[in-house]
């Protein structure tokens, strides 16, 4: 039977996956992108737009795919055949700018003169008095003091009478307190070394604005900000116009004056006096 035509006729549907460029596309396959640099046709852009960009997207992907496929492949069970891309090429810019580095916390700044190097530790930890495996932390932990037991022993030197469950949780209220109280203090210590050179620099910046010159003639201070802008004094001229001094100085007088023309306001000033008192 001869399958040949029928073949070509099933053949004839699909595209080749052969694709010529005038320009070779430039790859990345680390973000799975390719870069065309070819013109585009601007009469069948113009007449076919649909089907000539379809028709260009489809070009492109096929020679990404053809690209791909010609990395080192791996068949992994149950997933497929698999391949690692390689490094990004391509230096994308952020929408913003990196994070700042957060300050080193007490306990950081300690470890780190001491030399200690923090190791990671398992989740679970054999209890040799319970004789199984336990969470190092939390619920039923191998830190657990005993303050969720239905039994705790009472020590020798202790009253009898006192009540060790609700010792242990107000041991345990402490513990939490006194954490919570250092969390509070590195973060308090973080914000504030982060502040602190935000602080130096705006009273450098208003140490140098408090002379006449605005601290032009100045010597300037060592890792002082050069770009430190002052507000500049205006003067106004000794001789100018009559007319505009004596109604600078009427706006002045009756800022002071009220409507009633007393320089004083008696019940604003009682009124403080009596909350003074």
């Amino acid at each position: 039977m001869d399958v040949s035509a029928q073949l070509e006729v099933q053949k004839s549907k699909y595209k080749s996956i052969n694709v010529e460029k005038q320009v070779p596309l430039q790859f990345d396959l680390g973000l799975l992108a390719g870069f065309d640099i070819n013109a585009l046709e601007e009469n069948k852009l113009k007449t076919e737009t649909d089907n000539y960009l379809k028709s260009y997207t489809r070009d492109g992907t096929q020679l990404l795919i053809n690209e791909i496929f010609q990395l080192p492949l791996t068949s992994i069970q149950d997933v497929g055949v698999v391949t690692e891309l390689p490094k990004i090429v391509t230096a994308i810019p952020r929408e913003k700018p990196l994070p700042k580095p957060k300050p080193p916390t007490r306990w950081e700044r300690f470890a780190k003169l001491k030399g200690i190097k923090k190791n990671k530790k398992s989740k679970l930890i054999y209890d040799e008095a319970k004789g199984e495996w336990v969470p190092r932390w939390g619920y039923k932990g191998a830190n657990d003091d005993g303050s969720n037991e239905w039994l705790v022993p009472v020590p020798d030197n202790a009253d009898p009478f006192e009540d060790q469950f609700s010792k242990l949780r107000e041991a345990k209220k402490g513990r939490i307190s006194k954490n919570e109280a250092r969390r509070r203090r590195n973060i308090e210590e973080a914000e504030t070394g982060a502040n602190k050179k935000t602080e130096l620099r705006q009273q450098i910046s208003v140490a140098k604005t408090a002379t006449a010159s605005l601290g032009k003639f100045d010597k300037p201070i060592k890792g002082e900000p050069s770009n430190t802008k002052g507000v500049k004094r205006k003067f106004e001229p000794n001789l100018g116009d009559v007319q505009k001094e004596k109604e600078t100085r009427l706006n002045i007088l009756n800022k002071i004056i009220d409507k009633k023309g007393e320089i004083v306001n008696v019940r604003k000033a009682i009124a403080k006096n009596n909350q003074q008192n």
